[in-house]
């Protein structure tokens, strides 16, 4: 609850607004053009639906889907990803050293070698869980009719299953390698899960929200609306990672740095 949290959650949101767009645009490029596998190109739009409700999610998917909308895979995609990702790390460690009470940040450089690290590796897992769920969308493929609605329903099922452990799982890397000081890795499991448990319960009360939601930034932002969408729910999912990481500390009574 104190302001200092909400100017780390807003400069991570922010960096997360700059580097949403050249992540779908690698990972797209990746799946079409590398891999060429449309099921995992498929399993991305499913992804993009499933955090963004109503009509910002229609929107995002229509315009990405557009085959010159996103290009080829190039280096300087890569490069803007890395630097804008690199972003979210940054107040990120500052935050979770203030919450285990670490006085020292790291340098610049190390700050960008360990974001990297961690690009890298929650990257790969995204990309894992994308293609568990490609494979899940390939095995439905073949029906129609009523089982095709079944079908439809499984592989947001399947979707659920292969996301939500990878999502923990990056958490649970955030959680133990992004602080500056050694932390045992049974002390922040738990939080990893109660957070994204609590992160994919989010995605509920945006569905709920979302039509209110677009009509009231439509109003107030206009053009602007879909942009700002992605700033709120980044902000609201900051906090939430960022009060795991506060409460894990808090209640830490055998550390003598909590």
């Amino acid at each position: 609850m104190e302001t200092e949290a909400h100017v780390y959650a807003l400069a991570i949101s922010a960096s997360v607004l700059l580097a949403f767009y050249p992540f779908l645009t690698v990972m797209i490029s990746l799946c079409r053009d590398v891999l060429h596998w449309r099921a995992a190109e498929q399993a991305i739009y499913l992804a993009v639906n499933d955090f963004f409700a109503g009509k910002a999610g229609k929107f995002i998917v229509h315009n990405i889907s557009l085959p010159w909308m996103v290009p080829k895979l190039h280096y300087t995609a890569l490069f803007l990803l890395l630097f804008t990702a690199n972003g979210i790390f940054e107040p990120l460690e500052v935050a979770l050293n203030r919450a285990w009470g670490v006085t020292t940040n790291r340098t610049y450089l190390k700050n960008q070698a360990v974001s990297l690290g961690l690009i890298v590796a929650c990257g790969a897992l995204a990309l894992f869980s994308l293609m568990l769920t490609a494979l899940g969308g390939q095995f439905m493929s073949g029906a129609s009719g009523f089982m095709a609605d079944i079908a439809g329903w499984v592989h947001q099922l399947f979707f659920k299953l292969a996301a939500l452990p990878v999502s923990i799982l990056a958490l649970f890397l955030v959680y133990w390698l992004l602080p500056n000081r050694k932390i045992e890795p049974a002390r922040v499991a738990p939080v990893a899960i109660v957070v994204g448990l609590t992160l994919e319960s989010l995605k509920y009360v945006n569905r709920l929200l979302a039509d209110l939601l677009y009509d009231k930034l439509d109003r107030e932002y206009n053009i602007f609306k879909f942009s700002v969408t992605i700033l709120l729910w980044s902000f609201a999912a900051s906090l939430i990672v960022l009060a795991g990481a506060h409460w894990t500390a808090r209640h830490d009574s055998a550390d003598p740095l909590s």
